[in-house]
């Protein structure tokens, strides 16, 4: 199999729904697609699978258009070059895991016995080779991923879509199987679509990012520049950062409530600005010092995250907090406490909106 790219313009009326996403891909590369519970992307891997009808847009892979409604074409799903890891694995539970695998090849015309040695060299490529012959109630979920994972490469397809291939298994299986995952994907000379919605595993696992949102694209490009200029509070909240959206002269970005945060970037107009959590210093007093942004907050909740603790903040500017368990302690933060709490210029990066 060669690779060839993928071009998709995919449009799905579902009642009040509307998916609306154009995707490329090239061969070789691996595009992660993020958003939120019912944002359109299993709607868009299922679209490109020839499980969901368009209403209009196209797919094409390669030189061969395999969906155009306003041209009356269609392929159906067994005939396109497209191989389809499940969330849920979907192995036939009657059929060995050499079958499984097998299953794929035979479909498309390959006699029994080459399909069968070709699914024990897969399985050997995924590091199952001594389970061939158990059933897929018999694997865990990490073997089931694998043989999952074998049973769509085996066809040697132009695209592969995985749909939130990681999220069956527990942070223990979870990070072994990304490993072996990002290997088997580098040696996939076909596009891949990875939906998802867990930062990590797109950050880990795909070259490039499009985010989704009611049904369109929000944003889109590689990690680090998505990551560093997030372009909606869902993005922001991915990522790990405080977002704002406002107006900037000279060295200040205007909030909608009137509040001016300070900043260090030069921009004007509609802009963005972005801060990370563990920014935000928290007073009981009104702090003096350093020129920086100060203002009065209410704690709206506390919660552990990682080594640290995230406090909510309420006020003019809506914000969270990173602080240290002694810091918490010293200050006796609890919901509804007054507090203070202030953000460096130095420590924002203000961009065009």
């Amino acid at each position: 199999m060669t690779g060839g790219l993928l071009d998709a313009r995919l449009v799905v009326d579902r009642g009040a729904f509307r998916l609306d996403a154009h995707l490329r891909i090239a061969a070789g590369e691996v595009l992660a697609l993020l958003g939120p519970n019912g944002a359109g992307k299993t709607t868009a891997l299922r679209a490109l699978a020839g499980l969901e009808p368009l209403t209009a847009g196209h797919v094409t892979l390669g030189e061969r258009v395999l969906d155009r409604p306003d041209a009356r074409v269609w392929t159906p799903p067994e005939r396109r070059p497209i191989g389809v890891v499940f969330q849920d694995y979907l192995l036939f539970p009657h059929l060995s895991a050499l079958d499984n695998i097998a299953f794929g090849p035979r479909r498309h015309g390959v006699d029994r016995r080459r399909a069968r040695a070709e699914a024990g060299d897969w399985l050997a490529r995924v590091g199952l080779a001594e389970l061939g012959k158990r059933k897929p109630r018999q694997l865990s979920g990490g073997q089931a991923q694998r043989v999952a994972l074998a049973r769509a490469l085996a066809t040697h397809p132009e695209l592969l879509l995985l749909d939130e291939p990681l999220a069956a298994l527990d942070a223990r299986t979870r990070l072994d199987t990304r490993v072996e995952l990002q290997r088997h994907l580098a040696e996939h000379p076909g596009a891949t679509l990875l939906v998802t919605h867990d930062p990590l595993d797109a950050l880990v696992l795909a070259d490039r990012l499009v985010v989704i949102e009611d049904g369109a694209v929000v944003q889109e490009g590689d990690a680090a520049a998505v990551t560093a200029r997030p372009r909606t509070d869902y993005v922001a909240r991915l990522v790990g950062l405080n977002l704002y959206r406002g107006n900037a002269s000279d060295h200040g970005v205007r909030l909608a409530d009137g509040f001016t945060l300070a900043v260090t970037d030069r921009v004007s107009g509609e802009a963005f600005v972005a801060f990370r959590p563990s920014a935000v210093a928290i007073y009981s007093d009104r702090p003096a010092g350093s020129p920086r942004n100060v203002w009065a907050a209410t704690v709206g909740g506390i919660q552990r995250h990682g080594d640290n603790l995230r406090v909510v903040l309420h006020g003019p500017v809506e914000a969270a907090a990173d602080v240290t368990p002694p810091a918490a302690a010293e200050l006796g933060l609890r919901p509804g406490q007054q507090v203070w709490a202030a953000v460096k210029a130095t420590e924002t990066h203000a961009y065009p909106a």
